[in-house]
């Protein structure tokens, strides 16, 4: 980020309040409906998929490096859209900007909040609407584990030493 853009902004360092942390994030899976839906008709129309089940594991990991150059390309900007929206940014623990590295350590570790629930209901077979339960479920719950930490960050925030903090363009 450039000096003059840091002087006419207001960064206080403070942790946004979980339930707009919630919102943002809520706000950017909403956002990212459309990258799925865009990567999704890039990845059909070069492979010729003509079924939605050819190619499944090959389009979940074309979207899994398109969320990855996503989040790591806005992040270590500061902010993706929809934390713009919200007022939110990230940074490494001494309030700077991230690196790429630090922002894909964030993006591996914040699968933390779909991976366990999706590895415990693999063997059983589910319907989408448990499925979606015990996942929503431990959403609620990792969410809710940030109340434990004394900053009030998220867990995989801590781990890749990162935070979010309360961030705002000064009026003009």
């Amino acid at each position: 980020m450039a000096s003059h853009e840091l002087q006419s902004s207001t960064m206080n360092g403070t942790t946004p309040s979980l339930r707009r942390r919630m919102a943002c994030w809520l706000y950017e899976g909403m956002l990212m409906f459309g990258v799925v839906f865009i990567a999704g008709y890039l990845f059909s129309t070069l492979s010729q998929t003509r079924n939605a089940l050819d190619n499944r594991h090959a389009l979940q990991a074309f979207l899994f490096v398109i969320f990855g150059i996503y989040f790591v390309w806005f992040w270590a900007k500061g902010q993706t859209l929809a934390m713009k929206t919200w007022h939110i940014r990230v940074v490494d623990r001494a309030g700077k900007p991230i690196t790429q590295t630090r922002a894909l350590g964030r993006y591996a570790l914040s699968w933390l909040w779909f991976l366990p629930p999706l590895a415990a209901i693999a063997p059983f077979q589910l319907s989408g609407s448990e499925s979606a339960v015990i996942v929503l479920g431990w959403v609620v719950v990792w969410a809710l584990l940030s109340r434990f930490q004394p900053e009030r960050q998220f867990w995989h925030d801590i781990w890749a030493g990162t935070r979010l903090v309360h961030f705002e363009h000064a009026k003009k």
